[in-house]
């Protein structure tokens, strides 16, 4: 069983179809890369993925569990970061993470709260406010906040979005040792170089709709030998350029 199966799904907000017939499955272990122009749809996707709308039409399931008819249950198998965060201002780093854990039901001792704060790298920040971390210290902590019910499935909206090279790369080594204890990562990015780096498989969503799903590899060989995939190329063909040939005229706009 994949431990998130979306079928058929479709989200509408009004007359307007976000989310067409969207289909795809994330197996233990593995990182699907979800990439497409703003409006492409992700972030409705996300979103219904979560329970916080209910689709139009298709099923979606959480380890079987379906989010909308049991969202309470679907959440605890979930971490969710996003691009942005707002924690409450008067708690340090290490209460916020007790606190989020408390809402899980999670009991930390301090020794493994401060185990936690250093795997991740910010077990000297542990008596400061968020507000003032850094972005890249940001995102490790709401990253670390996402696994605090240690979840098989984690959800990432554009994580590395305003990070500099340095903070991007410590992130992407904390999403690849999520991968190497068997946890599910389901990532939205605007960067090729990082739905390379990090995806299994990508799945590239144009209009509402997934136009290509298959591993980085097979993606850019499918595409290797097209004329306009070619032309677009500075060089050899990259996956860069078969997103701009399978977008089109969405990137532009």
């Amino acid at each position: 069983m994949d431990v998130l199966s979306v079928q058929g799904l479709e989200v509408r907000y009004g007359s307007h179809t976000a989310v067409r017939g969207v289909s795809f499955g994330i197996g233990s272990g593995e990182v699907l890369g979800l990439i497409g122009p703003n409006g492409a749809g992700k972030t409705s996707t996300l979103a219904a993925i979560e329970g916080l709308l209910r689709p139009a039409a298709g099923e979606i399931r959480v380890l079987g569990v379906d989010p909308v008819r049991e969202p309470l249950r679907a959440r605890a198998s979930l971490g969710v970061q996003l691009q942005s965060t707002a924690f409450q201002p008067d708690l340090s780093v290490r209460e916020l993470v007790a606190l989020y854990a408390g809402l899980y039901g999670v009991r930390l001792g301090r020794a493994e709260l401060d185990r936690r704060l250093e795997s991740i790298g910010l077990l000297e920040e542990a008596g400061r406010r968020a507000s003032q971390l850094s972005g890249g210290q940001q995102q490790r902590l709401t990253l670390l906040i996402a696994l605090v019910h240690e979840p098989p499935l984690l959800l990432l909206d554009e994580p590395t979005t305003g990070l500099d090279p340095q903070s991007r790369r410590q992130l992407w080594s904390h999403v690849e040792e999520q991968r190497a204890v068997g946890r599910s990562v389901l990532l939205t990015t605007h960067s090729m170089e990082e739905a390379a780096a990090l995806s299994d498989r990508i799945a590239i969503m144009v209009q509402g709709e997934i136009v290509a799903l298959d591993t980085p590899k097979k993606l850019v060989e499918t595409y290797a030998r097209n004329p306009r995939a070619m032309q677009l190329a500075h060089g050899s063909v990259t996956l860069e350029d078969v997103f701009l040939l399978l977008a089109g005229e969405e990137v532009s706009k």
